[in-house]
């Protein structure tokens, strides 16, 4: 049986994904950590390690290259000031810990309303040494901070989502939502006023169930 360590290499190159083996260290010892964690405070209902690495792990991966493009197209490098990047119901923080350790030129704020999440999202930034990643205990809706991407993942529908976090959204931003089969109720329940700019059928490795990525953004962004 292979370890964790080379399930998530194989996975990596499924998803044609380079990353450094000090990331590849992090991404594990981030799993062992929600693993520890979970022993008192409900993070996640998926427990066993290899269900963790499939539906959490690799799952939250599976977003980094399409991420990748479309920062590039947003805006030309090298920018003058970092990407910030708001996962929103965070939870154990997916993907927001995952995008942190894969991109150390995304801040990524992980917000949550429960302050133990919160709580444990600080604690993976010290034990993981990610300078540019960060927990906020608070409702999504009383944020000032301005973000260019804000991420969600199994949140909310995609008006809620996009309703409540409306306010921290960059000019020119975009949000990013992980959904599993292709959501056309949420997306017919959207508001005229969000323009629907891309949708991406994810693989995710050793996954057999549907993933999909969702990109919006404002109308009067694309005035």
């Amino acid at each position: 049986m292979q370890t964790l360590a080379a399930r998530l290499r194989a996975g990596l190159v499924a998803l044609d994904l380079n990353l450094s083996d000090a990331q590849v260290d992090s991404l594990l010892a981030y799993q062992a950590l929600i693993g520890k964690w979970n022993k008192v405070y409900n993070l996640t209902a998926v427990r066993d390690p290899d269900d963790m690495l499939t539906h959490h792990l690799l799952d939250s991966l599976a977003v980094i290259p399409t991420l990748r493009r479309q920062l590039a197209l947003l805006a030309p490098s090298p920018r003058v000031e970092p990407v910030r990047l708001l996962d929103v119901g965070s939870g154990a923080g997916l993907p927001g810990v995952v995008i942190a350790i894969c991109c150390p030129d995304i801040r990524v704020d992980c917000v949550d309303t429960v302050g133990k999440k919160a709580a444990f999202i600080q604690q993976a930034a010290v034990t993981l040494k990610l300078p540019n990643l960060r927990g906020v205990h608070a409702r999504v809706e009383s944020l000032t901070d301005k973000y260019q991407v804000i991420s969600s993942r199994a949140f909310a529908s995609l008006a809620d989502f996009t309703q409540w976090s409306m306010q921290a959204l960059a000019v020119q931003g975009v949000w990013m939502a992980m959904k599993a089969r292709y959501p056309a109720d949420e997306l017919a329940a959207l508001s005229p006023s969000i323009k629907v700019f891309h949708v991406e059928q994810l693989k995710v490795p050793g996954l057999d169930a549907e993933r999909c990525l969702i990109w919006m953004k404002p109308i009067a962004h694309c005035e």
